[in-house]
């Protein structure tokens, strides 16, 4: 429904923008015309439809009967589907062409990868309206985080209600159980103590739902300053120390430091927190889990590598969905809630970044999530000002775009 309105809203919106695109139109034309042989030169003024134009979050472009981009608002350029006075998207260069043809409008949804790391996925409605002479009006609004909360609500509600479902229903077996068995003292007492580990394992359940719920809705990250990496891995160590002992895991720590990063530190703890928590429980017994932190083509890398079970390359492709586990034995033993990395993805993809996953079954895995630097190699004081922040973000995104 809410992908509806926002496609009706988009249209709408792409009407106004295409009526504003050929007022500019025409006002340049009798501008040009005015402007004879031998006529006093005017200083040109901004019309009030630019401002509007400018203001609107849609995309608005105008393609003449050469495929010379004569106008192109401050949203197309951000989207980068402008380049060099002409469009940038294959997709958008055939439906301009299209509907010239045909001489009617025509409306199409385009997936856009804009590549470059942090990588840019857009999900677009385009709009292509022809007008006279061979010019066409053309509308593009972003629908990704439409979609995105569309997709996240219905997946969110098929799946909560099945997996709330198992600790429910264990515990009303366990209660009916523990009445059945009131009259042996040794009973009541085991079946009470499953019981606890139930109820231990439905809010835990619960909680990561609502973090879940949180990271996905698309609120604003708290905090978000510049955060040394140092803290977190220690704070994550310290929280995977425990359980790490008492299946004697040594946990292992290396790479560089002083680095920084940007962001909200309570959010990295956990991603990194579940990282390491995953890695001691699918390990065996008296092996290894090792951190590394290190910076690679202006970003940091901090890698979680496990000895343990591994993970098949077919489950590689899934193991970041919600609820998805690959040892459903080994989860209800460690009492895990399948959200753990997902979790972690949406932390990451939230902090601009990206995990990445290798594994061989018997060989272990290594998780490595990588983020944007937040200052130059070398010290966590040196921190940037926001021009060199800007230039240093510009330089990264031409890296990525070659």
């Amino acid at each position: 429904m809410a992908v509806i309105v926002a496609l009706v809203a988009g249209l709408l919106v792409g009407a106004v923008s295409a009526a504003l695109i050929r007022r500019l139109r025409d006002r340049g034309t009798t501008d040009s015309d005015a402007s004879a042989p031998g006529a006093r030169p005017r200083k040109r003024e901004r019309m009030p439809a630019e401002t509007v134009l400018e203001l609107l979050p849609t995309a608005a472009i105008l393609v003449d009967a050469s495929d010379v981009v004569r106008l192109a608002n401050g949203s197309a350029i951000a989207m980068g589907l402008v380049r060099d006075r002409s469009l940038d998207v294959v997709e958008l260069r055939q439906l301009v062409r299209r509907c010239r043809l045909s001489g009617q409008t025509h409306t199409v949804e385009i997936v856009l990868d804009r590549g470059g790391f942090p990588r840019r996925v857009l999900t677009v409605g385009a709009r292509a309206q022809p007008l006279d002479d061979g010019d066409v009006a053309l509308v593009v609004d972003d629908l990704t985080e439409t979609k995105r909360v569309e997709s996240v609500r219905r997946d969110f509600v098929a799946n909560v209600g099945h997996e709330i479902k198992t600790p429910v229903g264990a515990l009303t077996l366990l209660v009916e159980a523990a009445l059945g068995a009131r009259d042996d003292p040794d009973a009541v007492h085991r079946f009470v103590s499953r019981m606890q580990r139930e109820a231990a394992r439905l809010s835990r359940l619960v909680q990561e739902l609502l973090d879940l719920s949180r990271l996905q809705g698309g609120e604003p990250l708290p905090d978000m300053t510049q955060v040394g990496v140092d803290p977190i891995l220690d704070e994550a160590i310290d929280r995977a120390r425990l359980v790490a002992e008492t299946k004697r895991i040594d946990l292992v720590r290396g790479g560089e430091s002083g680095l920084v990063v940007t962001g909200s530190e309570s959010q990295l703890v956990t991603a990194v927190s579940n990282l390491l928590d995953n890695a001691v429980a699918y390990s065996p017994p008296g092996t290894k889990v090792a951190v590394g932190v290190h910076l690679r083509d202006d970003a940091v890398e901090i890698g979680v590598t496990d000895q343990g079970i591994g993970i098949d390359e077919a489950d590689q492709e899934r193991i970041f969905e919600r609820f998805y586990r690959v040892d459903q034995a080994r989860s209800r033993e460690t009492g895990g809630t399948g959200l753990g990395l997902a979790i972690v993805k949406h932390i990451v993809s939230n902090h601009r970044g990206e995990v990445i996953v290798w594994s061989k079954p018997g060989e272990g895995s290594t998780f490595t999530v990588r983020l944007p630097v937040a200052v130059a190699a070398g010290s966590a004081d040196d921190a940037q000002t926001p021009a060199q922040a800007e230039s240093h973000e510009a330089t990264t995104e031409k890296a990525g775009s070659t």
